[in-house]
């Protein structure tokens, strides 16, 4: 139930964001004007008279007041926001990467000087 509700609540928020809410103000008043006009004239005049822009009705204009005024604020200008929570680091100097050669040291092993049993003794196998 709680997801339901916060989807719609998203994509109210995502609708109103996109400026639907105009378009849809805007088809309402164009159907209620075309309907008005239909009945004063035939429907080619009544849809010209509706979309010619020159006869807005009273819903028209409030749309258009509307966008202007959301227009106006998306013009002004935004200060700069101080970033009062994550002050910047200092830097902290590092000296450069000097690479360093390790000096070498030689392993020798001893050499054996007896060979191997061959075969090895029976009271080593068990």
């Amino acid at each position: 139930m709680m997801l339901s509700i916060v989807r719609a609540a998203t994509i109210v928020a995502l609708c109103l964001s996109l400026g639907l809410h105009w378009l849809a103000l805007q088809s309402l008043a164009w159907t209620t004007m075309l309907v008005e006009n239909v009945r004063h004239a035939p429907l080619s005049e009544a849809v010209a008279q509706t979309f010619d822009g020159s006869h807005p009705c009273h819903l028209c204009r409030a749309v258009a007041e509307g966008k202007k005024s959301e227009r106006k604020s998306e013009i002004l200008p935004t200060l700069a926001k101080l970033d009062l929570i994550c002050p910047p680091q200092p830097r902290i100097w590092q000296p450069p990467f000097v690479p360093y050669e390790y000096g070498t040291v030689i392993f020798r092993m001893a050499q054996r000087n007896q060979s191997p049993l061959t075969p090895p003794p029976r009271s080593l196998i068990g």
